[in-house]
């Protein structure tokens, strides 16, 4: 637990028993979230999703894995020294490797979702003894791509920058969902989810998420060959009902060519782990279950 200060568990009646704690990292300072019992399984979120955005795919997962969560720096309860100055993905993994290495000695499974699996890929290229399995959910990683797909999409992701700057939240929701296949009128969704509504802290999160993580994705520098060589088993996964045409679709059966993985299909799209938790955790457990 080098590292690690302040750890405090509180009891929640509708949920398992939660343990948080704070790390100091190279810059920031992060949260992160401990619940349930069994083989470590690190849940590293999409967009501008914090610790808690996964709690009902949490809720499925707890009674046979010790679930961390964490919000990424820059997000919600964790802080950066400088807010003016985003990370790359490299650091951001970098991040991750800090945050296993204090809570684990042992190699832990990984799910990482959008950004959360681009972190996920790096962190397999450059610490590769963390991690036993990577369950890549659509990494949002143009530069698995061909030359001239990664520079369309990554000049897609900058003129979305550009909306968001000029205009804000509003006009540039509907065009981050369609570069990222997501259908915002969809009903295509599991009932009683737990609501998180667009409050200040989602918003700050949005603004730091299109900002500096937009960039961080614009200028990775992903050693394909590294990540080819990794010893982590890395399985590439996308939603059901992502569009074939998207990026974020593009990526993943790019990842399964350079692993010789082939992709499995999870439920829901681009956010099926937030629309289809539980159908989302029934089948995570036979991926997980497979792994050990």
């Amino acid at each position: 637990m080098d590292g690690a200060r302040h750890p405090a568990t509180d009891t929640r009646a509708e949920t398992t028993t939660v343990t948080t704690g704070t790390l100091a990292v190279d810059g920031a300072t992060l949260h992160y979230q401990l619940r349930g019992t069994g083989p470590l399984l690190l849940i590293s979120q999409s967009g501008e999703g914090d610790a808690d955005r996964s709690a009902d795919l949490v809720a499925g997962l707890a009674d046979a894995y010790t679930v961390l969560t964490y919000d990424r720096r820059g997000l919600s309860r964790s802080r950066v020294e400088d807010p003016a100055s985003g990370a790359s993905i490299a650091q951001h993994a970098d991040d991750v490797h800090r945050l296993l290495a204090a809570v684990t000695d042992e190699p832990a499974l990984m799910l990482g979702c959008s950004l959360g699996a681009s972190i996920g890929l790096h962190l397999a290229t450059t610490h590769p003894g963390q991690i036993a399995l990577l369950i890549a959910h659509e990494p949002v990683s143009p530069c698995l791509l061909p030359t001239a797909d990664r520079a369309r999409h990554e000049h897609e992701l900058a003129e979305l920058q550009g909306i968001y700057r000029r205009a804000g939240l509003a006009d540039v929701f509907p065009a981050i969902a369609g570069v990222l296949g997501i259908d915002p009128h969809s009903r295509d969704v599991e009932p009683d989810l737990t609501p998180f509504p667009l409050d200040a802290q989602r918003r700050a999160n949005f603004d730091y998420f299109i900002q500096h993580d937009f960039t961080a994705i614009i200028e990775d520098t992903l050693d394909a060959a590294a990540l080819a060589a990794s010893s982590t088993r890395i399985v590439p996964a996308f939603g059901a009902t992502t569009p074939h045409t998207v990026f974020d679709y593009q990526c993943a059966l790019a990842l399964a060519d350079l692993t010789g993985t082939p992709a499995v299909t999870l439920p829901g799209g681009h956010n099926g782990n937030l629309t289809h938790p539980r159908a989302y955790a029934a089948l995570l457990r036979e991926l997980l279950a497979g792994a050990a």
